[in-house]
Protein backbone atom coordinates (compact mmCIF):
# COMPACT_ATOMS: atom_id res chain seq x y z
CA UNK A 1 0.00 0.00 0.00
CA UNK A 2 2.53 2.26 0.61
CA UNK A 3 4.99 1.74 -1.77
CA UNK A 4 1.87 1.93 -4.50
CA UNK A 5 1.13 5.39 -2.49
CA UNK A 6 4.61 7.02 -3.70
CA UNK A 7 4.36 5.23 -7.48
CA UNK A 8 0.79 6.92 -7.89
CA UNK A 9 2.18 10.43 -7.43
CA UNK A 10 2.00 12.58 -10.38
CA UNK A 11 5.14 15.50 -10.87
CA UNK A 12 2.78 18.01 -9.64
CA UNK A 13 1.89 15.60 -6.65
CA UNK A 14 6.08 15.01 -5.77
CA UNK A 15 6.88 18.83 -6.48
CA UNK A 16 4.03 19.47 -3.91
CA UNK A 17 4.72 16.41 -0.90
CA UNK A 18 9.04 17.16 -1.35
CA UNK A 19 8.81 21.15 -0.89
CA UNK A 20 5.98 21.07 1.99
CA UNK A 21 7.98 18.43 4.01
CA UNK A 22 11.17 19.37 3.25
CA UNK A 23 10.32 22.29 5.69
CA UNK A 24 9.42 20.07 8.74
CA UNK A 25 12.07 21.32 10.89
CA UNK A 26 13.79 24.90 10.99
CA UNK A 27 16.10 25.45 13.31
CA UNK A 28 16.34 22.17 14.25
CA UNK A 29 17.45 20.29 17.58
CA UNK A 30 19.84 17.60 17.75
CA UNK A 31 16.89 15.17 17.83
CA UNK A 32 14.60 16.85 15.29
CA UNK A 33 18.07 16.81 13.25
CA UNK A 34 18.25 13.06 13.36
CA UNK A 35 14.75 12.36 13.05
CA UNK A 36 14.80 14.50 9.87
CA UNK A 37 17.77 13.21 8.38
CA UNK A 38 16.06 9.84 8.86
CA UNK A 39 12.97 10.65 7.06
CA UNK A 40 14.22 13.68 4.60
CA UNK A 41 14.60 11.57 1.35
CA UNK A 42 10.64 10.34 2.01
CA UNK A 43 8.68 12.55 0.65
CA UNK A 44 5.33 10.25 1.87
CA UNK A 45 6.88 9.26 5.14
CA UNK A 46 7.94 13.60 5.76
CA UNK A 47 4.41 14.53 4.98
CA UNK A 48 3.51 12.00 8.00
CA UNK A 49 6.31 13.08 10.34
CA UNK A 50 5.56 16.92 9.84
CA UNK A 51 1.85 16.46 10.00
CA UNK A 52 1.75 14.52 13.38
CA UNK A 53 4.88 16.69 15.16
CA UNK A 54 2.92 20.14 14.49
CA UNK A 55 -0.24 18.35 15.34
CA UNK A 56 0.73 17.39 18.93
CA UNK A 57 2.13 20.94 19.18
CA UNK A 58 -1.32 22.45 18.12
CA UNK A 59 -3.25 20.81 21.19
CA UNK A 60 -0.45 23.33 23.59
CA UNK A 61 -0.62 27.06 24.47
CA UNK A 62 1.54 28.84 22.09
CA UNK A 63 3.01 32.00 22.17
CA UNK A 64 2.58 35.73 19.95
CA UNK A 65 4.39 36.42 17.61
CA UNK A 66 7.47 39.03 18.30
CA UNK A 67 9.12 41.65 16.60
CA UNK A 68 12.99 44.17 17.23
CA UNK A 69 10.43 47.01 15.94
CA UNK A 70 6.83 48.12 15.17
CA UNK A 71 6.15 46.81 11.87
CA UNK A 72 3.68 48.53 9.80
CA UNK A 73 1.02 45.86 8.85
CA UNK A 74 -0.99 46.49 5.64
CA UNK A 75 -3.68 43.51 5.08
CA UNK A 76 -4.58 42.04 1.78
CA UNK A 77 -1.78 42.99 0.55
CA UNK A 78 1.71 41.44 -0.49
CA UNK A 79 4.70 41.72 -2.66
CA UNK A 80 5.90 38.25 -3.38
CA UNK A 81 8.96 36.65 -3.95
CA UNK A 82 12.63 37.40 -1.83
CA UNK A 83 15.02 38.51 -4.63
CA UNK A 84 13.93 41.93 -5.94
CA UNK A 85 13.88 45.40 -3.59
CA UNK A 86 10.31 46.48 -3.91
CA UNK A 87 11.65 49.71 -2.69
CA UNK A 88 12.17 52.70 -4.98
CA UNK A 89 15.22 54.47 -5.10
CA UNK A 90 14.00 57.58 -2.92
CA UNK A 91 12.97 55.04 -0.47
CA UNK A 92 9.61 56.54 -0.76
CA UNK A 93 7.61 53.88 -2.12
CA UNK A 94 6.57 50.16 -1.73
CA UNK A 95 5.73 48.38 -4.58
CA UNK A 96 2.73 45.78 -3.66
CA UNK A 97 -0.11 43.90 -4.88
CA UNK A 98 -4.00 44.09 -3.37
CA UNK A 99 -5.79 40.79 -3.15
CA UNK A 100 -9.51 41.31 -3.99
CA UNK A 101 -10.61 37.43 -3.35
CA UNK A 102 -10.70 35.27 0.33
CA UNK A 103 -7.87 32.17 0.98
CA UNK A 104 -8.82 30.59 -1.94
CA UNK A 105 -6.80 30.06 -5.09
CA UNK A 106 -6.95 32.48 -7.66
CA UNK A 107 -9.18 32.06 -10.87
CA UNK A 108 -8.75 33.71 -14.59
CA UNK A 109 -11.84 35.61 -13.71
CA UNK A 110 -9.80 36.84 -10.63
CA UNK A 111 -7.35 40.04 -10.95
CA UNK A 112 -4.56 41.75 -8.99
CA UNK A 113 -4.63 45.13 -8.13
CA UNK A 114 -0.73 46.54 -8.81
CA UNK A 115 0.18 49.62 -7.11
CA UNK A 116 2.46 50.92 -4.38
CA UNK A 117 2.25 52.03 -0.74
CA UNK A 118 3.80 55.29 -0.01
CA UNK A 119 3.26 58.21 2.75
CA UNK A 120 5.21 59.08 5.77
CA UNK A 121 4.11 56.08 7.17
CA UNK A 122 3.14 53.42 4.53
CA UNK A 123 -0.23 54.12 4.51
CA UNK A 124 -1.60 55.67 1.55
CA UNK A 125 -2.25 53.48 -1.47
CA UNK A 126 -1.59 54.22 -4.96
CA UNK A 127 -3.44 52.09 -7.83
CA UNK A 128 -1.35 51.67 -11.16
CA UNK A 129 -3.55 49.06 -12.91
CA UNK A 130 -4.88 45.06 -12.39
CA UNK A 131 -3.54 41.58 -13.47
CA UNK A 132 -4.55 38.17 -14.16
CA UNK A 133 -0.78 37.00 -14.20
CA UNK A 134 -0.40 36.27 -10.26
CA UNK A 135 0.23 33.71 -8.06
CA UNK A 136 0.72 34.03 -4.31
CA UNK A 137 4.02 32.85 -4.13
CA UNK A 138 5.95 35.06 -6.83
CA UNK A 139 3.35 37.45 -7.37
CA UNK A 140 3.24 39.17 -10.70
CA UNK A 141 7.16 39.64 -11.21
CA UNK A 142 6.35 43.63 -9.88
CA UNK A 143 9.79 45.23 -9.82
CA UNK A 144 11.41 48.83 -10.71
CA UNK A 145 12.76 48.87 -14.01
CA UNK A 146 14.08 52.30 -12.94
CA UNK A 147 13.82 55.51 -11.20
CA UNK A 148 10.55 56.52 -12.72
CA UNK A 149 8.62 53.00 -14.17
CA UNK A 150 7.94 49.72 -12.55
CA UNK A 151 7.33 46.82 -14.78
CA UNK A 152 4.97 43.39 -14.23
CA UNK A 153 3.43 40.53 -15.75
CA UNK A 154 0.09 40.71 -17.71
CA UNK A 155 -2.15 38.76 -19.90
CA UNK A 156 -3.67 40.44 -22.93
CA UNK A 157 -5.95 38.48 -24.86
CA UNK A 158 -5.22 35.53 -23.45
CA UNK A 159 -1.74 36.11 -24.27
CA UNK A 160 1.60 36.61 -21.13
CA UNK A 161 3.21 39.50 -21.81
CA UNK A 162 4.80 42.68 -19.73
CA UNK A 163 2.96 45.90 -18.80
CA UNK A 164 5.74 48.79 -18.24
CA UNK A 165 3.92 51.70 -15.78
CA UNK A 166 5.09 55.45 -15.31
CA UNK A 167 4.49 55.77 -11.62
CA UNK A 168 4.49 59.64 -12.65
CA UNK A 169 2.39 59.97 -15.31
CA UNK A 170 0.36 56.84 -15.82
CA UNK A 171 1.48 56.03 -19.42
CA UNK A 172 1.91 52.59 -19.97
CA UNK A 173 3.82 50.58 -23.00
CA UNK A 174 4.24 46.43 -22.74
CA UNK A 175 6.76 44.02 -23.89
CA UNK A 176 5.70 41.05 -25.84
CA UNK A 177 6.97 38.48 -23.30
CA UNK A 178 6.67 38.02 -19.52
CA UNK A 179 9.77 38.54 -17.38
CA UNK A 180 11.09 36.91 -14.33
CA UNK A 181 13.63 39.44 -13.27
CA UNK A 182 15.08 42.63 -15.15
CA UNK A 183 19.02 43.66 -14.94
CA UNK A 184 19.97 46.66 -12.90
CA UNK A 185 20.11 48.99 -15.45
CA UNK A 186 16.75 48.29 -16.17
CA UNK A 187 17.40 47.09 -20.13
CA UNK A 188 17.37 43.72 -19.81
CA UNK A 189 14.84 40.94 -18.44
CA UNK A 190 15.15 36.96 -18.31
CA UNK A 191 12.70 34.70 -18.76
CA UNK A 192 11.46 31.25 -19.38
CA UNK A 193 8.05 29.18 -20.33
CA UNK A 194 5.60 29.86 -17.26
CA UNK A 195 3.62 27.23 -18.66
CA UNK A 196 6.31 24.56 -18.10
CA UNK A 197 6.97 25.92 -14.58
CA UNK A 198 3.36 25.42 -13.87
CA UNK A 199 3.51 21.79 -15.11
CA UNK A 200 6.60 20.87 -12.25
CA UNK A 201 6.11 23.82 -9.82
CA UNK A 202 2.21 23.88 -9.51
CA UNK A 203 1.61 27.83 -7.80
CA UNK A 204 4.17 29.58 -9.41
CA UNK A 205 3.38 29.65 -12.99
CA UNK A 206 -0.34 31.17 -14.42
CA UNK A 207 -3.05 29.65 -15.70
CA UNK A 208 -2.26 30.09 -19.32
CA UNK A 209 -0.28 28.51 -21.84
CA UNK A 210 2.43 30.03 -23.84
CA UNK A 211 4.48 28.69 -27.15
CA UNK A 212 7.60 27.80 -25.42
CA UNK A 213 6.71 25.23 -22.88
CA UNK A 214 7.54 22.30 -25.49
CA UNK A 215 5.79 19.87 -22.80
CA UNK A 216 6.31 16.69 -24.69
CA UNK A 217 9.66 17.15 -24.95
CA UNK A 218 12.53 16.67 -21.57
CA UNK A 219 14.98 18.78 -22.91
CA UNK A 220 13.84 20.70 -26.17
CA UNK A 221 17.08 22.86 -28.22
CA UNK A 222 14.29 25.56 -28.57
CA UNK A 223 13.14 26.94 -25.17
CA UNK A 224 15.04 27.64 -21.66
CA UNK A 225 15.97 30.89 -20.33
CA UNK A 226 15.33 33.89 -22.82
CA UNK A 227 17.18 37.18 -22.68
CA UNK A 228 14.85 40.04 -23.46
CA UNK A 229 16.11 43.71 -25.05
CA UNK A 230 13.34 45.78 -23.29
CA UNK A 231 14.56 49.19 -25.15
CA UNK A 232 13.73 46.95 -28.46
CA UNK A 233 11.50 44.50 -27.56
CA UNK A 234 13.82 42.12 -28.72
CA UNK A 235 14.29 38.63 -27.22
CA UNK A 236 16.38 35.63 -27.67
CA UNK A 237 17.60 31.98 -26.43
CA UNK A 238 20.31 32.42 -24.36
CA UNK A 239 20.44 29.39 -22.57
CA UNK A 240 18.71 26.20 -24.08
CA UNK A 241 17.30 23.55 -22.62
CA UNK A 242 19.01 20.96 -24.41
CA UNK A 243 22.28 22.52 -23.83
CA UNK A 244 21.60 22.72 -19.90
CA UNK A 245 21.22 18.95 -20.28
CA UNK A 246 24.62 18.64 -21.95
CA UNK A 247 26.15 20.75 -20.20
CA UNK A 248 28.41 19.21 -17.19
CA UNK A 249 26.54 15.77 -18.10
CA UNK A 250 25.30 13.53 -15.14
CA UNK A 251 23.75 10.24 -15.72
CA UNK A 252 21.17 11.06 -13.87
CA UNK A 253 19.87 13.59 -16.24
CA UNK A 254 18.98 11.38 -18.62
CA UNK A 255 15.64 10.30 -19.72
CA UNK A 256 14.34 13.42 -17.17
CA UNK A 257 12.16 16.21 -17.39
CA UNK A 258 14.26 19.42 -17.40
CA UNK A 259 13.10 23.04 -16.51
CA UNK A 260 14.45 26.36 -15.30
CA UNK A 261 13.35 29.24 -12.69
CA UNK A 262 14.50 31.58 -9.88
CA UNK A 263 16.73 33.73 -12.60
CA UNK A 264 18.56 37.09 -10.95
CA UNK A 265 21.22 39.32 -12.65
CA UNK A 266 24.45 39.93 -10.79
CA UNK A 267 24.78 43.95 -9.65
CA UNK A 268 26.65 44.99 -12.40
CA UNK A 269 24.86 42.94 -14.75
CA UNK A 270 28.07 40.67 -16.34
CA UNK A 271 26.19 37.61 -15.32
CA UNK A 272 22.56 35.88 -14.89
CA UNK A 273 22.02 33.19 -12.26
CA UNK A 274 19.03 30.75 -12.04
CA UNK A 275 18.08 27.38 -10.86
CA UNK A 276 18.12 24.65 -13.37
CA UNK A 277 16.07 21.49 -12.36
CA UNK A 278 15.39 17.92 -13.28
CA UNK A 279 12.50 15.68 -11.98
CA UNK A 280 11.11 12.12 -12.87
CA UNK A 281 8.86 10.31 -11.14
CA UNK A 282 10.16 10.66 -7.66
CA UNK A 283 13.57 11.63 -8.41
CA UNK A 284 14.05 15.40 -8.29
CA UNK A 285 17.68 17.62 -8.68
CA UNK A 286 18.33 20.66 -8.68
CA UNK A 287 21.71 23.23 -9.33
CA UNK A 288 22.87 26.60 -9.62
CA UNK A 289 23.60 27.44 -12.88
CA UNK A 290 25.27 30.85 -13.70
CA UNK A 291 25.68 32.63 -17.23
CA UNK A 292 28.06 35.24 -18.52
CA UNK A 293 25.80 37.21 -20.84
CA UNK A 294 28.63 38.59 -22.66
CA UNK A 295 30.46 35.43 -23.39
CA UNK A 296 27.47 33.14 -22.93
CA UNK A 297 29.94 30.98 -20.51
CA UNK A 298 28.40 28.56 -18.08
CA UNK A 299 29.29 27.77 -14.53
CA UNK A 300 27.41 25.30 -12.34
CA UNK A 301 27.25 25.01 -8.58
CA UNK A 302 29.50 21.83 -6.75
CA UNK A 303 26.43 21.10 -5.02
CA UNK A 304 25.20 17.45 -4.30
CA UNK A 305 21.50 17.85 -5.75
CA UNK A 306 19.86 20.27 -3.85
CA UNK A 307 19.92 23.69 -4.44
CA UNK A 308 16.58 25.86 -3.20
CA UNK A 309 17.21 29.83 -2.85
CA UNK A 310 19.78 32.46 -3.50
CA UNK A 311 21.01 35.88 -3.92
CA UNK A 312 23.29 38.02 -5.03
CA UNK A 313 25.58 40.79 -3.13
CA UNK A 314 27.06 43.88 -5.02
CA UNK A 315 30.74 41.94 -5.11
CA UNK A 316 29.26 39.16 -7.10
CA UNK A 317 29.07 36.58 -4.49
CA UNK A 318 26.26 34.59 -3.98
CA UNK A 319 24.29 33.14 -1.04
CA UNK A 320 22.28 30.14 -1.28
CA UNK A 321 20.44 27.62 0.44
CA UNK A 322 22.33 24.20 -0.97
CA UNK A 323 23.55 20.81 -0.15
CA UNK A 324 27.53 20.85 -0.33
CA UNK A 325 29.22 17.78 0.76
CA UNK A 326 25.89 15.89 1.48
CA UNK A 327 25.20 18.83 4.03
CA UNK A 328 22.27 21.36 4.02
CA UNK A 329 23.67 24.58 4.47
CA UNK A 330 23.09 28.07 3.80
CA UNK A 331 26.56 28.89 1.61
CA UNK A 332 28.74 31.97 0.30
CA UNK A 333 30.13 31.72 -3.06
CA UNK A 334 32.58 34.33 -3.26
CA UNK A 335 32.35 34.56 -7.09
CA UNK A 336 30.43 33.41 -9.88
CA UNK A 337 32.34 30.77 -10.75
CA UNK A 338 31.26 29.08 -7.23
CA UNK A 339 34.62 27.35 -6.44
CA UNK A 340 35.49 28.93 -3.29
CA UNK A 341 33.06 28.92 -0.61
CA UNK A 342 31.97 28.34 3.32
CA UNK A 343 28.65 28.15 5.07
CA UNK A 344 26.82 30.69 7.17
CA UNK A 345 25.89 30.97 10.71
CA UNK A 346 25.87 26.90 10.98
CA UNK A 347 24.82 25.23 12.54
CA UNK A 348 22.71 27.11 14.08
CA UNK A 349 20.74 27.69 11.09
CA UNK A 350 20.03 24.42 9.29
CA UNK A 351 16.92 24.76 7.65
CA UNK A 352 16.03 26.20 4.32
CA UNK A 353 15.58 29.88 3.79
CA UNK A 354 14.70 32.84 1.59
CA UNK A 355 18.00 35.41 1.13
CA UNK A 356 17.66 38.96 0.12
CA UNK A 357 21.27 41.26 0.99
CA UNK A 358 21.55 44.10 2.90
CA UNK A 359 24.74 45.30 2.17
CA UNK A 360 27.97 42.68 0.94
CA UNK A 361 28.34 40.87 4.27
CA UNK A 362 24.75 40.92 5.98
CA UNK A 363 22.02 39.49 4.92
CA UNK A 364 18.31 38.29 5.76
CA UNK A 365 16.97 34.92 5.36
CA UNK A 366 13.60 33.40 6.85
CA UNK A 367 12.33 30.22 7.74
CA UNK A 368 9.65 28.26 7.16
CA UNK A 369 7.30 27.28 9.98
CA UNK A 370 8.45 25.14 12.85
CA UNK A 371 7.14 22.65 15.15
CA UNK A 372 4.95 26.07 17.04
CA UNK A 373 3.93 27.05 13.39
CA UNK A 374 6.34 30.26 13.78
CA UNK A 375 8.74 31.16 10.84
CA UNK A 376 11.43 33.39 12.45
CA UNK A 377 13.16 36.10 10.13
CA UNK A 378 16.82 36.96 10.96
CA UNK A 379 19.85 39.04 9.47
CA UNK A 380 23.15 36.75 9.32
CA UNK A 381 26.50 38.01 8.82
CA UNK A 382 28.25 35.84 6.28
CA UNK A 383 31.69 36.54 7.57
CA UNK A 384 31.55 36.27 10.97
CA UNK A 385 28.92 33.69 11.51
CA UNK A 386 26.62 36.39 13.23
CA UNK A 387 23.10 36.01 13.60
CA UNK A 388 20.52 37.87 14.86
CA UNK A 389 16.44 37.46 15.07
CA UNK A 390 14.72 39.95 13.58
CA UNK A 391 11.22 38.66 14.23
CA UNK A 392 9.53 35.73 15.12
CA UNK A 393 5.60 35.49 13.45
CA UNK A 394 2.78 32.84 13.69
CA UNK A 395 1.89 31.20 10.38
CA UNK A 396 -1.92 29.78 11.12
CA UNK A 397 -2.98 26.07 10.17
CA UNK A 398 -5.30 27.66 7.44
CA UNK A 399 -2.40 28.94 5.32
CA UNK A 400 -0.83 25.71 5.16
CA UNK A 401 -1.19 24.14 1.70
CA UNK A 402 -3.59 21.46 1.55
CA UNK A 403 -2.51 19.99 -1.63
CA UNK A 404 -0.65 20.74 -4.95
CA UNK A 405 -3.59 22.46 -6.43
CA UNK A 406 -4.24 25.06 -3.43
CA UNK A 407 -0.96 26.47 -3.26
CA UNK A 408 -1.66 29.09 -0.54
CA UNK A 409 0.92 29.57 1.80
CA UNK A 410 2.61 32.16 2.97
CA UNK A 411 6.42 32.72 3.17
CA UNK A 412 8.05 35.59 4.80
CA UNK A 413 10.37 36.03 1.34
CA UNK A 414 12.41 39.34 2.92
CA UNK A 415 13.64 42.02 1.28
CA UNK A 416 15.07 45.29 1.87
CA UNK A 417 15.42 48.98 0.34
CA UNK A 418 19.27 49.70 -1.12
CA UNK A 419 20.04 51.57 1.58
CA UNK A 420 19.26 48.66 4.51
CA UNK A 421 16.75 51.38 6.59
CA UNK A 422 13.48 48.95 5.92
CA UNK A 423 13.29 45.52 5.81
CA UNK A 424 9.93 44.30 4.07
CA UNK A 425 8.23 40.72 4.38
CA UNK A 426 4.77 39.14 3.98
CA UNK A 427 3.18 37.60 6.76
CA UNK A 428 -0.08 35.79 8.03
CA UNK A 429 0.03 36.73 11.58
CA UNK A 430 -2.65 39.03 11.91
CA UNK A 431 -4.75 35.80 10.23
CA UNK A 432 -4.60 37.63 6.57
CA UNK A 433 -2.09 37.51 3.96
CA UNK A 434 -0.40 40.73 4.73
CA UNK A 435 2.54 43.21 3.96
CA UNK A 436 5.00 44.49 7.01
CA UNK A 437 7.34 47.28 6.58
CA UNK A 438 9.77 47.22 9.71
CA UNK A 439 12.55 49.67 10.34
CA UNK A 440 15.80 47.68 10.03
Amino acid sequence: MFLDEIFAYSPKKLYFCMSISIRLLTNMNKLESIVYNCVKNNYVLKNLVRNLYQGFYDLLPNYESRFVATPLVRENSFFGFHDCDPFSHDGTKHLAGRLAIPLRMPTRDDLLEVGYWTGKAFDEWVALGKTGAWNYHKGCRLQWLNQQECIYNQVVDGRLCAEITDVSTGRQRRVAWPIDTVSADGRWAATFSYERLQAMMPGYGYLYGDDDACMQENAPAVTGIFLVDIEKGERRLLVSLASLRDFEHEDAMDDTFHFVTHTEFSADDRYVAFLHRWYKGTFRRTRLVVCELATGKLWASPTTGMVSHYHWNAENGIVAYCRMENVDSHVYFSSPEMKEWKRCGYPQLNSDGHHHFIDNDWFLVDTYPDKWRHCKLYKVNRKTDEVVVLADVKNPKQFVAPDQEHWWKCDLHPRCDSKGRWVSFDTVHTGIRSLCIMPL
